[in-house]
């Protein structure tokens, strides 16, 4: 598998957007009934690119603020909170968020019921209201959790440098297959936990480790490229001596994808999940972050494939560049995620 043909151009554009690692972008609208036609409104929006400027929900028609709005902000988020009485219910109301067809960005929709039903809608620049159904149904969960799921790991830059790395670390399909097996198995456990409630772990400390861990697999990418330029004038038994990483490379994909798992579950907590659906949520979001890693995967395997077709001239100096480009970014997050926590 060659795909140090097509990893330079891959990490070229992986880190031009290097600003959006590790980010969900969509804004959370939640809507908690504590009484009948009486709800408790939350708003959460990030600060920064100027989103809680231009994005603003509406209240819709029929229902009204029954107390004062009140604001906090928490890092680079800003919270609001009301309370918003429906004379009538909510069924049958359109909810809008004024602005967002002028941004890239979603918001997650969520109202939860006396009864215990909940509705979830994702809200997009394209779609920017919706009208409240009579019944809610899983369907809704599913569809909204798996599409998050797809999208956070697609955006997520730097777990897609860890895959990309991996990928060029790990010899064999048996041995690849194993790896991302052990990354996908690891990830999960953690996700789980810190959604469950089972595990708390600071997000701040999360993503700073995070990114020390691609530092790590660029290193090893670098020093495994400066030793099999060696190689062809070392006698055999130099190979004897292989490294954890080069013997069991699961072992390490496993270990850091615990830490990844919690980077997942940090951005789940963001948006939240449905107290009625918390499992549900929780697995396809899970599915879809899987979805988005194997679409990555095939990805740079079919343009490896591609460009291994083409006959393409590669430069000797390519996957050295690589490890030192997945480098560079993954040093510049750790100084910054690192300065974040003091």
């Amino acid at each position: 598998m060659r795909v140090a043909r097509i990893a330079v151009l891959l990490s070229l554009v992986l880190c031009s957007h290097a600003v959006f690692a590790h980010r969900l972008s969509p804004a959370f609208f939640g809507l908690t009934e504590t009484a009948a036609n009486v709800f408790q409104v939350q708003w959460k929006v990030s600060i920064s690119g100027g989103l809680a400027a231009t994005l603003e929900p509406q209240v819709p028609g029929g229902c009204s603020l029954s107390a004062a709005v009140r604001s906090y902000v928490v890092e680079d988020v800003r919270l609001q909170h009301a309370e918003m009485t429906c004379a009538e219910g909510l069924a049958g109301r359109e909810l809008e968020v004024d602005g967002l067809p002028l941004t890239q960005t979603d918001v997650l929709l969520r109202v939860d019921y006396l009864d215990a039903t909940a509705f979830n809608h994702r809200l997009t620049p394209d779609a920017p209201r919706v009208v409240i159904p009579e019944r809610a149904s899983s369907l809704d969960v599913i569809q909204t959790y798996l599409v998050l799921g797809t999208e956070h790991i697609l955006m997520g830059i730097d777990h897609l440098l860890f895959v990309l790395a991996l990928l060029l670390l790990v010899r064999g399909l048996g041995r690849l297959v194993m790896t991302v097996t052990a990354f996908t198995v690891a990830h999960s456990i953690t996700l789980g936990a810190a959604t469950l409630g089972f595990v708390r772990v600071p997000s701040a400390p999360v993503e700073a480790t995070i990114a020390l861990s691609i530092l790590f697999l660029a290193s090893e990418l670098a020093r495994r490229r400066i030793a099999d330029a060696r190689v062809s004038a070392q006698p055999p038994q130099s190979l004897q001596t292989e490294d954890l990483m080069v013997r069991f490379p699961w072992i390490v994909a496993f270990s850091f994808g615990l830490l990844h798992g919690f980077g997942f579950a940090g951005a789940l907590s963001d948006v939240g999940v449905p107290a009625h659906a918390v499992p549900l949520a929780l697995l396809f979001f899970n599915v879809g972050v899987e979805i988005g890693q194997l679409l990555f995967i095939a990805g740079v395997l079919m343009l490896g494939w591609i460009i291994r077709r083409a006959t393409l001239p590669v430069p000797a100096w390519w996957p050295r560049a690589t490890a030192y480009g997945i480098g560079v970014v993954a040093a510049f997050w750790v100084c910054e995620r690192t300065l974040a926590i003091l």
